[in-house]
């Protein structure tokens, strides 16, 4: 599937201009079977399962087929945004080849396309397969438009009734996740995850739960904000300043104070002149 997705990138030989629809006709055929014999036992397992999985299956996978040009056509867009928003990227072909974020948005997407089909089993398994690879763990029920960036993606968690709009930017250690789920097997089909409007940037480390949270259009969610209820659009969220204290065994904390100074996470940057004039000319003990 990635082969096709990416046609050159991940091929055990070199493709040449002339023989490309020989090798997509190659790619689509193994794909076509594997698919297709998956799909087919996964349907035994639905309850009630079709009178004819093997037929069913067939036609599950003619239809997977199908949206493959849509598929690429999305990705390209979650390529082009990894590019234009990561300054640490050396090109594209870097992004596609090594960057965790787009290999889980791909087998997202993939996933995504069988979970609406219908077919159980399958999508969980890749989507779980690419969690354990990048740490980047998203439902394939989770609705995704494009321009998504995931940038580093460790620790990620999107849950199956997200919903997220175009151009949104995540970062590591984000959790999109319902408020709560005491009610178990009874909140089976109940929007629990919350919705991200287009053009929304999500810092590390934040929360943001509940199938009622609607984060508008345009909003910033900074690090480690925990948020359960709706923000309007164009807002900043940032979290209230916080103060890190510095104690040692070897000294009570007040002798301390006389060499140390307090470092405070600030909602916004401090200008670097500033900084360096603020900060004492002193040093740690050896």
């Amino acid at each position: 599937m990635r082969s096709l997705v990416f046609a050159g990138f991940f091929s055990q030989k070199p493709l040449k201009v002339g023989y490309i629809e020989y090798h997509v006709g190659e790619l689509l055929e193994d794909l076509t079977f594997r698919l297709q014999t998956q799909v087919g036992k996964a349907l035994r397992h639905l309850d009630p399962r079709p009178d004819d999985p093997d037929a069913e299956a067939s036609r599950v996978t003619r239809s997977f087929l199908g949206r493959i040009p849509d598929l690429r056509r999305v990705l390209a867009t979650d390529v082009e945004a990894a590019y234009d928003g990561d300054p640490a990227a050396f090109n594209k072909d870097e992004i596609i080849l090594s960057y965790p974020g787009i290999f889980a948005i791909m087998v997202n997407r993939a996933a995504h396309e069988l979970h609406a089909l219908g077919v159980p089993l399958i999508p969980r398994m890749m989507t779980e397969h690419a969690h354990g690879l990048t740490g980047i763990d998203i439902h394939p029920g989770a609705s995704i438009g494009h321009h998504l960036f995931i940038d580093h993606g460790t620790g990620i968690v999107i849950g199956e009734t997200t919903i997220i709009g175009n151009h949104v930017k995540i970062y590591q250690g984000v959790t999109l996740g319902a408020l709560s789920t005491r009610g178990g097997r009874l909140l089976d089909g109940v929007k629990r995850h919350p919705t991200i409007e287009d053009h929304v940037t999500i810092y590390s480390g934040a929360s943001i739960l509940g199938g009622a949270t609607v984060i508008g259009e345009g909003v910033v969610i900074g690090s480690n904000a925990f948020i359960t209820k709706s923000i309007p659009e164009r807002t900043k969220v940032s979290v209230k300043n916080t103060e890190l204290r510095l104690l040692s065994d070897r000294k009570p904390s007040e002798a301390l104070q006389e060499e140390f100074w307090d470092y405070v996470i600030w909602p916004v940057a401090v200008p670097w002149p500033s900084w360096r004039q603020a900060r004492p000319q002193t040093k740690r003990p050896a």
